[in-house]
């Protein structure tokens, strides 16, 4: 057993989760981890533990999402249960390949507004924070696919307010996490920090529900969603406003301002990580940079603009891709609650209600006993593999 104390995990130096790998090195299967006499986090390193927790029916760890449920409400990250099911039911239409193929044309874009901007870098050789802009273009191609909204956020990002809100919200609810006594809604909310929150939320949940209210209004004539995408490309807004369940029912406008909150609070930054260590790997591996570059430039053949058709012609860049998240996860950790005792394959048994389960992901994918050389880059290696026998 390991006793891990909140001071040697909270000093936010850096190196919080090297530290969770290095003991998970020591115990490669679970180890307690406590905040005090009183909380503890059963943290798994290993597939076949992990397996166990999300096939059970254990509750998500209200305490981690209670800090963002006040944004964003009980869309899909937060809610569980029958409204969990009924919710993903009725998503599930907006993640089809007909509704998602046009999406990559709005990405191309945001990304090509990108690329201009770092064509006056590299004329300058002025230095700038990558991930600031990469993080810009995310939420540029989000709101285009969320809401079909062009905020001009990548040239125009100190004046939008609604922009700056949802970064402010992002990186507070951040900062409220990692701050234990911020952890108190009564110490948090009598902060300066509370009160730019408080301020930011009004502003990011006015604007989403203004632009709901204008698109129902817009919709009022239309009946079915074909009718709409033989106007227009759908976007993640019209699935939402038009789903219903086996009885007729739709989702109310709480549920819909929660889903699409939901929608731009997870996938603009995450998205934006993945991408940026992915553009990591690839500039301290030129040799492989190198390889993706020529197969996208073959994939492309004369033209400026990927399509849904050119995504399965880059096999070699999509494996570099995937590598590039085994190693650095946009999400490191998913937690559930204990309700009832849990027994796993190799018979230890965790009691009930006796600490919240952390699935590290990060930890997992440096794992000795799951990867022979972690640190590794298992899939450029395997890239290399096919590039050799032409697999």
């Amino acid at each position: 057993c390991v006793l891990v104390v909140a001071l040697d995990f909270t000093k936010q130096d850096g190196t919080d989760l090297d530290k969770i790998v290095e003991w998970g090195q020591q115990y490669p299967y679970a180890f307690p981890q406590w905040f005090g006499p009183f909380f503890c986090f059963l943290n798994i390193h290993h597939p076949d533990y992990v397996k166990t927790i999300l096939t059970s029916t254990e509750p998500k760890a209200d305490f981690v999402y209670k800090f963002v449920e006040d944004w964003i409400g009980e869309g899909l990250l937060v809610s569980q249960g029958q409204k969990w099911f009924q919710h993903r039911r009725l998503l599930t239409p907006g993640f089809h390949y007909d509704v998602l193929k046009p999406y990559v044309k709005l990405m191309s874009d945001s990304a090509k507004t990108m690329l201009k901007k770092w064509e006056r870098y590299a004329n300058t050789n002025e230095p700038f924070e990558l991930f600031e802009h990469v993080s810009l273009m995310t939420l540029d191609s989000i709101l285009k696919c969320a809401f079909s909204y062009s905020s001009n956020c990548q040239t125009e990002s100190g004046t939008n307010t609604y922009i700056k809100a949802v970064y402010d919200l992002s990186n507070l609810i951040n900062l409220r996490i990692r701050t234990f006594p911020y952890h108190s809604d009564f110490i948090f909310y009598l902060s300066p920090h509370g009160y730019r929150y408080r301020k930011a939320r009004r502003v990011a949940q006015s604007h989403t529900e203004e632009v709901i209210r204008k698109r129902k209004e817009a919709l009022k004539k239309e009946k079915e969603l074909k009718h709409i995408q033989a106007k227009r490309n759908l976007d993640f807004l019209d699935i939402l406003l038009f789903a219903r369940d086996e009885e007729q029912q739709g989702l109310s406008d709480e549920d819909i301002r929660a889903e699409v909150d939901t929608f731009m609070f997870e996938g603009h930054d995450t998205t934006a990580s993945g991408i940026s260590f992915t553009l990591y790997c690839l500039a301290c591996h030129p040799e492989h940079q190198k390889l993706c570059r020529d197969e996208i430039i073959e994939a492309l053949d004369g033209k400026d603009t990927m399509e849904w058709e050119d995504l399965s012609k880059i096999p070699y860049t999509t494996m570099c891709i995937k590598e590039s998240l085994r190693l650095y996860p946009p999400v490191p950790g998913i937690f559930r609650r204990t309700t009832k005792p849990i027994t796993f394959f190799d018979g230890r048994t965790l009691p009930e209600g006796l600490c919240y389960v952390g699935t590290f992901i990060y930890g997992i994918h440096r794992n000795p006993l799951v990867w022979e050389n972690p640190e590794a880059s298992q899939g450029l290696i395997a890239g290399d593999m096919c590039v050799t026998t032409g697999c």
